[in-house]
């Protein structure tokens, strides 16, 4: 049973069974939908915590936060508030599915955050299921076929839709070159990011096995803490997080970042994946590049053009079609 049950009332007030047994039976793809929701929030949220304080300072700092969400909800709902109960093997590769998945992956996506904003940061992200899929292929044995690789190759297309254009070339009539609409650096930040992610996933998967979700998160969360504590100590950097500490509006940003990000999105994506087949969860936790385009224009008031709306749906289509089976 999931941590928790939706139950309807039939005519006489007694609980409907057959309505909380259908909730369950899809409780994976709902789970992987709030996912995509929260990943839009704590994008957008973070995007505006590192602009103002930095991509470094903010990834350790939401990490702390969301730790501290985290025990006290494996405290109230498990009685603990560590997560000793888990398996030598879970620790392992949980760990290292944080040192992957945080320190590296979400290193380079704040960042990138940074240079392109979190919409287009988001779209590259939409690499993240396929590079799972792969990973699962090459340490797991699954399956790659060729309805793989054709959704690979449009998920690229609606990408290079948006990020890439053809203008004219200086000084010759009738001649065009490609260039990137983005910062390549901040092209291949997000890229990063999608491989940690993605690579990240499957890892998880591999260690978390039948373990609760929000205590593997636990776990991952503190992997990515001692990471992070390692890069601040080596290259110096522990002052910028006092002083992001005391930036009271990148602190709010960082705080609704952490509880939808790293506590609840996190932990989330791993209940999805524990309860239903890992492309269906990947496939369905990749929408944020379109959930993404009506806060993007409305909170941000960022300008939207048909070609990057069709690049985002393209993109999407194409992670549905390297899982879905016909």
């Amino acid at each position: 049973m999931p941590w928790f049950e939706i139950a309807t009332f039939g005519p006489i007030g007694i609980p409907s069974h057959r309505n909380t047994m259908q909730m369950d039976a899809h409780f994976g793809e709902l789970a992987a939908l709030l996912t995509a929701v929260f990943w839009t929030i704590t994008a957008l949220a973070f995007e505006s915590a590192s602009k103002k304080v930095g991509s470094l300072a903010v990834n350790i700092l939401r990490l702390s936060i969301a730790f501290i969400f985290l025990s006290i909800y494996t405290w109230i709902s498990r009685g603990l508030f560590f997560p000793s109960d888990a398996s030598l093997h879970g620790w392992m590769w949980l760990a290292l599915s944080g040192l992957v998945g945080f320190v590296i992956g979400d290193l380079l996506l704040f960042q990138a955050f940074v240079v392109i904003g979190a919409r287009i940061s988001m779209l590259i992200m939409s690499l993240a299921p396929p590079i799972a899929a792969i990973t699962g292929w090459l340490i797991l044995g699954e399956k790659f076929t060729l309805q793989n690789t054709a959704g690979m190759a449009l998920t690229l297309s609606g990408i290079a839709l948006v990020v890439l254009n053809r203008i004219p070339k200086a000084g010759i009539a009738n001649k065009r070159v490609m260039r990137f609409n983005y910062p390549l650096a901040g092209l291949l930040l997000a890229f990063g990011g999608a491989a940690g992610q993605g690579v990240g996933l499957v890892l998880s998967k591999l260690g978390m096995q039948e373990y609760n979700a929000f205590a593997s998160s636990q776990i991952r969360v503190i992997a990515g803490l001692a990471g992070f504590a390692g890069v601040f100590t080596i290259i110096g950097k522990w002052s910028s997080v006092r002083q992001a500490f005391n930036h009271i509006p990148a602190m709010k940003r960082l705080t609704l970042g952490a509880f939808f990000g790293p506590f609840l999105g996190v932990s989330f994506s791993l209940l999805a994946i524990q309860h239903t087949n890992t492309g269906v969860a990947s496939t369905i936790m990749s929408i944020v590049p379109v959930l993404i385009i009506a806060p993007a224009v409305l909170i941000n008031k960022e300008k939207l053009t048909f070609r990057e709306v069709l690049g985002a749906l393209i993109a999407v289509t194409g992670v549905s079609l390297f899982f879905i089976t016909f």
